[in-house]
């Protein structure tokens, strides 16, 4: 059997394009040759099987009141016992969790981040009953966002989300990856990829994840 690689996430998992001119096929979604999933199965080669988890607005844990099942925590059952035997998992939340409306510091960003961590930990879907996880913190929201429904206050919530995720994960023996600097934000909405932070991203995933499966 391949090795089961569950990427669980958000609109930058799924592939959301902000900028139509940025993808060959000039719509809302990056095309198979351009999503960091899909560029990481490429990279990784046939011995691997990369799976697309990526939701539009999912949180970590918490419920969004405007639209239902958000919250990564509600699935995260169903999504690793259908990919089973899960060799790892690479989980990239917390854009959605710094929404205004959802109320939430990044201290309980933070925690349900472990929350959820936990309980990925306790299905039995994992290869030789051991989890194995990889957090990727989302690059920062850009200080040019003003999106409404996202409302005030995101950017600063955003730009310390690692140093809150790190610390939890060390303790849980997770690993972690602090996509800042790795993949960049478009200049549109300042919390998509670009086609060019998809390709960098899929290529540090492509030189981390041999490491840990």
């Amino acid at each position: 059997m391949k090795k089961h690689i569950v990427c669980l996430g958000d609109s930058n998992t799924h592939g959301y394009c902000a900028d139509p001119g940025d993808t060959a096929d000039h719509g809302d979604r990056f095309n198979e040759n351009e999503r960091w999933t899909c560029l990481l199965q490429k990279a990784l080669g046939e011995e691997y099987l990369v799976l697309e988890e990526g939701l539009s607005g999912r949180t970590t844990v918490f419920s969004d009141p405007l639209h239902e099942t958000m919250s990564a925590l509600d699935v995260i059952y169903s999504v690793l016992m259908s990919h089973e035997r899960v060799d790892l998992l690479i989980v990239m939340l917390g854009t959605n969790d710094v929404k205004e409306r959802l109320g939430m510091n990044p201290a309980c960003i933070a925690i349900g981040l472990e929350r959820l961590l936990l309980k990925a930990m306790s299905v039995p879907a994992w290869k030789n009953n051991t989890p194995n996880i990889l957090v990727v913190c989302p690059p920062h929201i850009g200080e040019g966002l003003w999106d409404e429904p996202m409302g005030k206050g995101c950017p600063e919530k955003s730009r310390v989300l690692a140093q809150y995720y790190k610390p939890k994960c060390d303790a849980l023996g997770v690993h972690f990856l602090d996509a800042e600097g790795i993949a960049e934000f478009n200049q549109v909405d300042f919390m998509h990829l670009t086609r060019k932070g998809h390709a960098s991203l899929a290529q540090a995933l492509a030189e981390l994840v041999p490491a840990l499966v």
